[in-house]
C-alpha cells in the first residue's frame, strides 16, 4: 500500500504515518511546518519531507490513499490534485478504523480523562504482555510510538469528539464504531465548533449511538448531565450499559492508596479524577477478559501519561507539577486533586488560556469558581496568541469576573509571569502549571528547578 499524509507533522497524523511504514506501506508526506517532537521522530524514520510545503506532483495515480490531517485547508493544492485524480482520500480517524474493523474496538471519549483512562488500559494489557493496537494522544513509558497498528486482536482507542478533517465535519470518536465505548463525563468545550452546550452534548448521544449492537458503554455514573443523557438514549437497550464511580481509597502521608481485598495499594496517581479514571479502565480491562486480580497487580506501577500531574521538579517540602488541563472541568479537577493529594501544603497554581475555547470571551464564564480551591490563583494569556488566533484582547478585570475571583493575579506577558513565579514562592508550596500551550516559550523545566533552589536558598 502506497499512502500519502497531507499535514504529515501533527501529534496523531506523524505517529500513524510512523505506525504504517512499521506495518510495510510506502508512506510519504508532506506539511508547511514541522515542529519537535514530531520533526525528529519522522527523521529517524526517513518520513521527513525534504522541503515543508504543499506540493501537487507529489500526488500520482500511483497512490492507493490520502490521509488529510486538521492543519490543512479544503482548498489545499495537494487536496485538490486528489481529488481530481479519484484517489480515496481519509482521515486519520476513518483510516484507523479501516485499519482496525475486524478487530474489538475499544474508544475511550469524554471531555476529560480520555487520555489517562486510554493509558490505564493500554498499561494493563502491556504488563501482562497482551498483544493489542492502540491510539493515544500522549506518550507513555514503555511504548515508542502513539499508534500501533498490526494484526492484533484489539485496538484501544482515545476518541477525540473534535472534527476528523477539513472535510469530514463529524467528531473522530464517531468514525471508529466501538465495541466498548467509554465516556468519562461531559462538559462543554470546542465552542469554536460546537457553539451551544446542547450541540455538543448530542456529539456523545450521538457516539453511543455509533457502538455496535451488543456491544457495551461504560460511563461515568457521577456525571450527571452523562446521565442524563444515558437515559434519553434509544439505543440503550441493544447495548449493555456499566456505570462507574471512584474507586475506594485513602490518602496516608501525601500517598494514595487504594482499598482492594482488605489491603491498601500504593498508586502513583492521585485525586478524584483520577480515582473514577481507574476504574473506568477496570471495567475495560475485564470486558477485555482480565480478572480484577489482574488489574490491580498492574496498575500499582502505572506512572501516569505525559503532561498529566508530571512532576518537574520536587525537593522535601515542594513540588512543580505540569498539567494538560485548561478546560475549566479539568482546571477544578486538577487543582482538587492536589490540594486533596497535598493537603498541607499551599498551592500556587498557574493557567494558560490558550484554546480557542478558553480566550473565546462567550466561553470564559464557564470557568466561574474553577480556581476557588488553590490559595495562589494565576492566569496566563499570550497575547501573541489572541492575535493569531484573531481574537479580542482579553483584561484583568474580564478574567476576575469569568473566573468570580478577585485574588487572581494577571500576566498577559511570559518575562513578567516567570519573574514572579521565581521571586514568590514560599517555603512548602506546591506550584501547579497548567496549559495545552507552552506559557510564552518559557523553559518550564529549567523554571521548575530555579523555584525550588530558590526556596533551598532562602
Amino acid at each position: 500500500m502506497r499512502v500519502h499524509f497531507i499535514a504529515i507533522g501533527g501529534a496523531a497524523m506523524h505517529n500513524l504515518a510512523i505506525a504504517l511504514k512499521l506495518k510495510g506501506f510506502k508512506v510519504s508526506g508532506s506539511d508547511d511546518g514541522i515542529y519537535e517532537p514530531s520533526r525528529s521522530r519522522l527523521q529517524a524514520q526517513g518520513l521527513l519531507p525534504d522541503d515543508e510545503g504543499w506540493f501537487p506532483e507529489k500526488i500520482t495515480q500511483e497512490l492507493d490513499a490520502i490521509i488529510l490531517g486538521m492543519h490543512a485547508k479544503a482548498d489545499n493544492p495537494e487536496l485538490l490534485k486528489a481529488q481530481e485524480l479519484g484517489i480515496p482520500v481519509f482521515s486519520y480517524p476513518e483510516y484507523v478504523y479501516q485499519q482496525s474493523k475486524n478487530k474489538k474496538r475499544v474508544v475511550v471519549g469524554g471531555s476529560h480523562g480520555k487520555t489517562s483512562i486510554t493509558s490505564m488500559i493500554m498499561h494493563v494489557l502491556n504488563y501482562h504482555q497482551l498483544d493489542f493496537d492502540y491510539l493515544v494522544g500522549a506518550q507513555l513509558e514503555g511504548f515508542s510510538n502513539m499508534v500501533k497498528l498490526s494484526e492484533a486482536p484489539v485496538i484501544i482507542i482515545e476518541g477525540d469528539e473534535y472534527l476528523a478533517s477539513p472535510i469530514d465535519r463529524r467528531p473522530k470518536f464517531h468514525l471508529y464504531k466501538a465495541n466498548i465505548g467509554v465516556i468519562s463525563g461531559v462538559a462543554w468545550d470546542h465552542i469554536n465548533v460546537f457553539p451551544t452546550f446542547d450541540i455538543y452534548k448530542e456529539q456523545f448521544s450521538k457516539f453511543i449511538d455509533t457502538i455496535e449492537e451488543d456491544g457495551t458503554l461504560i460511563f461515568c455514573a457521577e456525571d450527571n448531565t452523562l446521565t442524563e443523557i444515558i437515559k434519553s438514549q434509544k439505543n440503550r437497550n441493544k447495548i449493555k450499559i456499566l456505570p462507574y464511580k471512584a474507586l475506594s481509597s485513602e490518602v496516608i502521608a501525601g500517598v494514595t492508596y487504594l482499598n482492594y481485598n482488605s489491603e491498601n495499594l500504593k498508586i502513583n496517581v492521585f485525586g478524584h479524577h483520577n480515582l473514577m479514571n481507574l476504574n473506568a479502565a477496570r471495567l475495560v480491562c475485564l470486558e477485555l477478559g482480565l480478572s480484577d486480580t489482574q488489574f490491580y497487580e498492574a496498575i500499582g506501577i502505572f506512572k501516569g501519561a505525559a503532561k498529566r500531574l508530571e512532576k518537574l521538579a520536587e525537593n522535601d517540602c515542594s513540588i512543580v507539577f505540569k498539567d494538560f488541563a485548561h478546560s475549566p472541568s479539568k482546571l477544578k479537577a486538577t487543582i482538587d486533586a492536589v490540594k486533596s493529594q497535598y493537603a498541607d501544603r499551599k498551592l500556587v497554581a498557574c493557567l494558560e488560556l490558550h484554546t480557542y475555547s478558553s480566550v473565546n470571551k462567550a466561553f470564559l464564564k464557564e470557568y466561574k469558581d474553577s480556581m476557588s480551591n488553590c490559595d495562589v490563583p494565576i492566569v496566563f494569556v499570550d497575547e501573541s496568541n489572541l492575535v493569531k488566533k484573531k481574537v479580542e484582547r482579553i483584561s484583568e478585570n474580564e478574567i476576575k469576573e469569568a473566573f468570580n475571583n478577585n485574588d487572581i493575579i494577571f500576566f498577559n506577558d511570559a518575562t513578567k509571569l516567570e519573574r514572579y513565579l521565581l521571586t514568590n514562592n514560599k517555603l512548602c508550596n506546591n506550584v501547579l502549571l497548567m496549559s495545552s500551550g507552552n506559557f510564552g516559550g518559557i523553559d518550564l523545566v529549567t523554571l521548575s528547578k530555579k523555584i525550588l533552589n530558590n526556596e533551598i536558598n532562602r
